[in-house]
């Protein structure tokens, strides 16, 4: 049966790092894994969707709405724009953090309001926590991937040490400790 894992945030986020460290674990364990990367506007911090699809056997990379038995949100509005994506069963994983889009900053838009309780009350397994503060425990506010990586280990079946080499594996040695310690927070919360 495959699986299918949704990261989704804006860029300079760090998903492509988060998605990179999940298909390592995953090729690590055996799982055929497509990882399929949309870019759209990261440079300009526009939205990065990153596609982890993996099973004995999985055949193309993408998810289609209403598949994703997980979606990983690096932030709030993320969340609500890719929620049409996750299954009825399916959990999401939002960063409560706040990063206004281009909209918002000229002011033709506002930043809606209470968006994870909107989520909620349709129904929707929410998981909200706050990575930017564990990151920034950790050492480093650019670990808010992997906070949000050490939530989602916590809803598989694969050791803990797995995910640590992984990390090891996928992150420059100068930031492997910062990036245990964030994973940690996020395991533990």
């Amino acid at each position: 049966m495959t699986k299918n894992i949704m990261i989704v945030g804006v860029g300079g986020q760090g998903s492509l790092l988060a998605s990179k460290l999940l298909g390592r674990l995953l090729v690590d364990e055996g799982y055929d894994v497509k990882v399929s990367e949309v870019h759209g506007m990261s440079q300009r911090g526009g939205s990065v969707v990153t596609y982890v699809r993996f099973g004995d056997k999985v055949y193309s990379p993408v998810i289609e709405d209403g598949e994703a038995d997980f979606i990983v949100s690096f932030e709030k509005i993320e969340a609500a724009r890719y929620v049409q994506n996750l299954k009825k069963d399916g959990i999401i994983i939002v960063n409560t953090q706040q990063i206004d889009p281009m909209p918002v900053i000229i002011g033709s838009a506002t930043y809606p309001a209470d968006i994870i309780n909107e989520m909620k009350s349709k129904g929707i397994h929410v998981d909200d926590i706050d990575a930017l503060s564990m990151a920034n425990e950790a050492g480093s506010s650019k670990a808010c991937n992997i906070v949000l990586m050490g939530r989602l280990a916590k809803y598989f079946d694969i050791p803990k040490d797995k995910w640590i080499t992984a990390i090891e594996k996928c992150v420059k040695p100068q930031f492997v400790e910062i990036n245990k310690k964030a994973f940690e927070l996020g395991y533990n919360c």
